[in-house]
């Protein structure tokens, strides 16, 4: 434990921190109001923000960071050995998405180099001024920058396909992690429960759907009956309320009807028969099978397109209602982030 003693002590404080926000403990204390307002300021700025999303961030991060989960994930590595250079570019769909790789830049003993997405750049800044309240050795440690990068010996850069391909270009020359666009999946045998389905919804409806581990892409038995899924649904009609996600369903099902798509839709959400794994807001793709060996071959020929996968019925798959709650060693891309800057 003693070689990564601080980063446990400091990773450690921030998850209690961020679990009292939610316990509502401790509410005298200045970090719990410096985060209220970081929250609120974050809410105003991005409307997928909503406090309900924010707050869900915040619980599950407050959860994950707890003392034995950091022991178990740190101490499975080295002590860092040299001060590596990290350059990090940062994604912003979902609240707090970089923290996970600036908190490895920090247990590896890097220098980092941030490059916020303007989507979501008033959280992560309030973390690492209580991280470094915890921990003064952390002082300078990250700098935020909106120009080019000055100075770097490894790169983490999350974007999307297009943005991929520069990234792949531009840092050609350096060790680089480079993060493209991802999406869950789930499959299904027909056999999920109720409560299986209703966590299903959540794989799917957390974050607007907007997260790279949301469920955007269901393969389903051939003749699959959708009323249960329906059903299931119910619980986040209210999502409709929302201007911008109720902007995008009103869209997208007048383009699919006037194309004559084969969709079903409940007045909220849209599903889409469509091969493609990633789908636009307010819609999921669906296709069908009749033979669950070829649904597996199919998962094992697209894996660099998928995240994580949902199911019941096939080995290695997330739990329904676990997509929005990766452990510490659940790494995105599923590329070890902390043996790539540990990495001589």
């Amino acid at each position: 434990m003693t070689k990564h003693i601080q980063s446990i002590q400091a990773f450690t404080a921030l998850g209690k921190l961020l679990d009292d926000y939610t316990s509502k403990n401790n509410r005298t204390d200045e970090w719990i109001e410096k985060l209220e307002n970081a929250l609120f300021s974050a809410s105003n700025q991005n409307k997928w923000f909503t406090k309900e999303n924010l707050d869900f961030c915040i619980s599950v991060w407050g959860k994950t960071l707890n003392e034995k989960d950091i022991t178990d994930w740190l101490t499975a590595y080295p002590a860092p050995q040299k001060a590596t250079r990290l350059a990090v570019v940062l994604a912003g769909n979902i609240p707090l998405v970089g923290l996970h790789d600036v908190l490895c830049g920090l247990a590896s003993g890097c220098s980092i180099e941030a490059k916020r997405s303007s989507n979501d750049n008033l959280l992560l800044p309030l973390i690492l001024d209580f991280l470094i309240s915890v921990m003064p050795d952390w002082n300078g440690k990250v700098r935020f920058t909106d120009g080019k990068f000055e100075t770097y010996d490894k790169v983490i850069a999350t974007g999307n396909n297009n943005t991929a391909r520069y990234f792949e270009y531009y840092f050609k020359k350096k060790p680089h992690i480079i993060r493209k666009t991802r999406n869950g999946v789930a499959v299904l045998d027909g056999n999920e429960t109720q409560e299986d389905l209703a966590a299903l919804c959540q794989d799917m409806m957390q974050y607007f759907g907007l997260g790279c581990r949301s469920v955007s892409h269901l393969i389903v038995p051939d003749g699959y009956n959708f009323n249960d899924l329906f059903l299931a649904l119910y619980e986040h009609k209210d999502l409709i309320k929302h201007n911008a996600y109720a902007n995008n369903y009103d869209y997208n099902k007048a383009v699919y009807l006037m194309q004559e798509q084969e969709l079903l839709e409940n007045g909220f959400m849209i599903f889409k028969k469509d091969e493609g794994l990633n789908s636009p807001i307010a819609c999921v793709h669906y296709s069908t099978y009749t033979e669950l060996i070829l649904v597996k071959q199919r998962l094992q020929d697209q894996e660099e397109q998928i995240q994580c996968v949902v199911s019941n019925c096939v080995e290695n798959a997330f739990a329904f209602g676990q997509t929005q709650y990766p452990k510490l060693g659940d790494y995105a891309d599923h590329v070890d982030t902390l043996a790539f800057l540990l990495k001589k």
